[in-house]
């Protein structure tokens, strides 16, 4: 028994850090990059959008204007074009919507691998077990007589 509580009174507990990960991702230098590229990309799909859109609206007036006029097979045909315009556009969209995510994913990626690697570099030189992020009040409270800020610590890291 005696080997037991020397055993325990031996262990020491262990530390931690926490820190912000949205913080430290916008504070990089690259990130301003990298969302100028991401939101240039977004205005070109959402200008490539619009486009159709207006020929769309355009096609569609112009069906509404000579319905009365048409033929039955022409206003068939031409509800059937329409219908089809209308249809691609929404599949643009969803494309649109998917390769975005996408671009977004690959732009960020190399930012991320940064910040972990910082996380990394940090824990060890600082003799953490772990670094907790406290986005989203994930974790309501911290005891600061265990755990760390090292929100600078990372912040200069990844300058």
């Amino acid at each position: 028994m005696a080997t037991t509580n020397n055993a325990s009174a031996n262990v020491q507990p262990f530390r931690f850090g926490y820190f912000s990960y949205r913080e430290a991702f916008k504070s990089m230098p690259d990130y301003v990059i990298a969302q100028r590229n991401i939101d240039d990309l977004r205005t070109k799909y959402v200008n490539e959008m619009k486009r159709v859109e207006q020929e769309f609206n355009q096609k569609y007036e112009m069906f509404l204007d000579g319905q009365r006029d048409f033929a039955p097979s022409i206003r068939h045909k031409r509800q059937a074009e329409l219908q089809e315009l209308m249809e691609k556009n929404m599949a643009f969209k969803e494309e649109a919507k998917r390769l975005l995510k996408e671009a977004e994913g690959n732009i960020y990626k190399p930012l991320r691998d940064k910040l972990t690697a910082a996380l990394q570099r940090v824990a060890k030189e600082k003799g953490l077990a772990f670094i907790l992020n406290t986005d989203n009040d994930a974790v309501p409270f911290i005891d600061p007589t265990t755990g760390f800020n090292v929100q600078a610590d990372v912040n200069a890291a990844l300058q």
